[in-house]
């Protein structure tokens, strides 16, 4: 029987809106935490991942699975083991059927969310709701580690009790601080086990709490964000 590692899915870098380069993130990952796999997903991009995986082939000790975080007209969709760019503001049927035409996984993550902030093409930021349930998601995120999200994820976990899908559990790190606070345990150690995992519907959803002082740099990033977005818009 193989023993179990973890993953964590869903991570940005500043080449999108997260703080890290995608060196220190790889860096902290390998120094920090005990994550055999981790997945960049970028908002709209794959050169946080791409990046992310040159350094991890130098350094070693953890895989980087090519991803990306799709602003679909309905809602942000994870799509990992990418060859390329998902264009994104195509629909949540659209964009699945983009990922898994060039053969990777979607992810439904933080199905829930809704926010107010307008993001940079217009459009209101929030996770695709209950089309998590009517669409061919490969797994759905049930853990997010982002703070102040208790209850989105207590209602993905709803969801996913009728739906039997695959679960993740993912930091939505864009600090350091956050990288494997939330966590998908998978049989093996490698990508390709990782994916196995998934398809096969074994994986499991943990998560850990913040320090304060993770806390209060994750609140600091926010601030900063919503300054940024406000800018943006005008």
């Amino acid at each position: 029987m193989k023993s179990r590692s973890r993953a964590d899915l869903h991570m940005h870098t500043n080449c999108s809106d997260g703080w890290p380069s995608p060196a220190e993130l790889v860096d902290r990952v390998i120094a920090r935490t005990d994550l055999r796999v981790i997945a960049v997903t970028d908002h709209d991009t794959l050169e946080g991942a791409l990046r992310a995986t040159e350094r991890a082939a130098k350094t070693g000790g953890v895989e980087v699975v090519i991803g990306e975080e799709v602003s679909s007209r309905d809602g942000h969709i994870l799509g990992l083991f990418l060859e390329g760019r998902v264009r994104p503001g195509m629909s949540a049927a659209a964009t699945l059927h983009a990922i898994h035409d060039q053969g990777g996984l979607a992810i439904a993550p933080h199905p829930f969310w809704r926010t107010q902030r307008r993001a940079s093409n217009g459009g209101v930021v929030h996770g695709v709701g209950w089309l998590a349930a009517a669409l061919d998601f490969d797994a759905i995120e049930v853990e997010n580690a982002t703070p102040g999200f208790y209850v989105f994820n207590r209602m993905a976990r709803r969801l996913n009790i009728g739906l039997g899908a695959a679960e993740t559990g993912s930091s939505d790190a864009h600090i350091l601080d956050a990288v494997g606070r939330a966590y998908t345990e998978f049989r093996g150690r490698t990508a390709a086990d990782l994916r196995r995992s998934l398809e096969a519907r074994e994986t499991v959803a943990g998560r850990s709490r913040y320090k304060a002082v993770g806390l209060m740099r994750y609140a600091a990033w926010g601030f900063n964000h919503q300054r940024y977005a406000a800018a943006a818009a005008r």
